[in-house]
């Protein structure tokens, strides 16, 4: 199945402002990530090309990177997943600046389709709006909080009672 997962919204700052919180993303200082309701992203060599890691089950590569403007990563995990996803930073004018996280691959197995239809693309989309809005809210005085869905609700609750048994049986 082919996957084009497209996310965007317009920062009412200039490139330079947007492009300093980007250059903290999956470092201890981490501005953007929302790690307090979701796995953490981690990269071994830190964000560089070749760095492996990823946050939770999904794994992938850096295969591009220049700091504050761009991070493009190949997936290695789930199995069936191929394709790459992207974070990209560009000026739309002197005071506003456009992010957008872009996910263009195709599921090769049956269960990397099923995987990626009923759970996976709910949980990442609300796993990029969230970070957009940390991202945004450390320009805002007005803070940003998107809502899950009750799907997205749902799959997070099986997913920390599945994480409890394994860690705890």
């Amino acid at each position: 199945m082919r996957v084009i997962n497209i996310h965007k919204r317009l920062i009412d700052q200039p490139l330079v402002e947007v492009s300093k919180l980007f250059q903290t993303l999956a470092t201890s200082e981490d501005k953007i990530w929302p790690n307090a309701n979701w796995p953490a992203i981690r990269f071994r060599g830190g964000l560089q090309e070749g760095s492996i890691g990823g946050h939770g089950r999904i794994r992938y590569t850096i295969t591009e990177f220049k700091a504050g403007q761009h991070i493009k990563f190949q997936f290695a995990k789930p199995d069936g997943f191929k394709g790459t996803h992207e974070l990209l930073i560009k000026s739309v004018s002197e005071y506003s600046t456009e992010i957008s996280h872009n996910i263009t691959m195709h599921t090769t197995t049956f269960k990397a389709t099923l995987l990626w239809v009923f759970i996976i693309r709910w949980l990442h989309d609300a796993l990029i709006e969230e970070a957009f809005d940390n991202l945004e809210n450390q320009f805002s005085t007005q803070k940003k909080a998107s809502k899950y869905s009750l799907w997205v609700t749902f799959l997070r609750e099986i997913y920390k009672r599945k994480s409890f048994q394994i860690k705890h049986a």
